[in-house]
């Protein structure tokens, strides 16, 4: 552990004792279980965002990406479909729409940021027409009893995130995609002129953060029975603070994915304590706001870098 993941480590403590003295209902197993169990969908997308961050990119349509891949699932359950259909639909509907959104970024040469706040737009029409302003609600419950089951005595959840987490270590830090990722988010031009398949790793990373988000959206379904229409709304705004916490870098070429771990953890932390205390959910947002602020300024000051890079940060 650096520096960084030890801080975010006494951080999430101190946020457990200051918010156990503050709440009698906080230091309890409960809340620690709801704690965990919000933190499954975040963790998922965390994932896909802290490779495309380091990468140099961003997806700020991916909340949306897995309100779509949830509708998919949910007409499945709803049609009194096969569980195990509605397992493999998420992290399909996941991976399509990654090649879409790769499409639009890589291939057409949009730069990130602009190319996916369009697909938002785009994909979040096609979350309203898909239920025509109706939640898809009282789902049946056969996907949540799959998914509550164990595997050699460990819960699915648990299983499926240390998969996840695993292979994306392995990747990063085992294949040439790890090391061709991290050097195209230190300089595109300088990976493209050292004959890095620049286009094949970009698109190739933008799918994988589609399925992860597939995969969070099976679990959402899965817990909540029901799709609304809202859903996803602040999913990316919280996976980009939870990734930058951890110490990705936003410019690109840095990440730490038990960084992300942490960061998420932190940031459901303070959200669930804020609720417990009183302060409206409005505020959660602010505070999310707040927190990616003062990180990206405490890493503009202490590496010296003038605001116009964060302007030119790699697509």
């Amino acid at each position: 552990m650096n520096g960084r993941e030890w801080s975010l480590l006494v951080a999430c403590l101190l946020a457990i004792a200051i918010f156990s003295v503050a709440s009698p209902h906080y230091a309890t197993q409960g809340n620690a279980v709801t704690v965990l169990r919000n933190s499954i969908e975040l963790l998922l997308i965390g994932l896909g965002m802290t490779l495309l961050l380091a990468m140099g990119g961003v997806d700020v349509s991916i909340g949306i990406v897995m309100g779509l891949a949830a509708i998919a699932i949910g007409r499945i359950l709803g049609a009194d479909g096969s569980p195990f259909v509605a397992l493999v639909a998420g992290p399909l509907v996941g991976a399509l729409l990654g090649c879409v959104t790769a499409a639009v970024v890589v291939l057409g040469r949009v730069p990130a940021i602009v190319g996916t706040l369009g697909l938002l737009g785009v994909y979040r029409t096609a979350v309203f027409a898909l239920l025509g302003g109706q939640w898809l609600s009282g789902l049946p419950s056969t996907l949540t009893d799959l998914l509550a089951t164990t595997v050699l005595g460990i819960p699915v959840p648990a299983l499926v995130i240390a998969v996840a987490y695993l292979i994306v270590w392995l990747a990063l830090r085992r294949t040439p995609y790890g090391l061709h990722l991290l050097a195209i988010g230190n300089s595109e031009e300088k990976a493209r002129l050292s004959g890095i398949p620049v286009i094949k790793v970009r698109f190739l990373t933008f799918v994988i953060s589609g399925v992860l988000t597939g995969i969070a959206a099976t679990f959402y379904v899965a817990t909540y029975r029901n799709v609304e229409t809202s859903i996803g709304s602040t999913s990316a705004l919280d996976a980009i603070a939870a990734v930058i916490l951890g110490g990705t870098s936003i410019l690109g070429g840095r990440c730490s994915l038990l960084g992300t771990v942490l960061g998420v953890l932190l940031l459901r932390i303070l959200q669930n304590g804020l609720l417990l205390i009183g302060v409206p959910s409005l505020w959660q947002s602010v505070v999310t706001g707040v927190l990616i602020i003062g990180v990206l300024g405490f890493e503009a000051v202490s590496n010296r870098l003038p605001l116009t890079r964060f302007q030119r940060a790699p697509a």
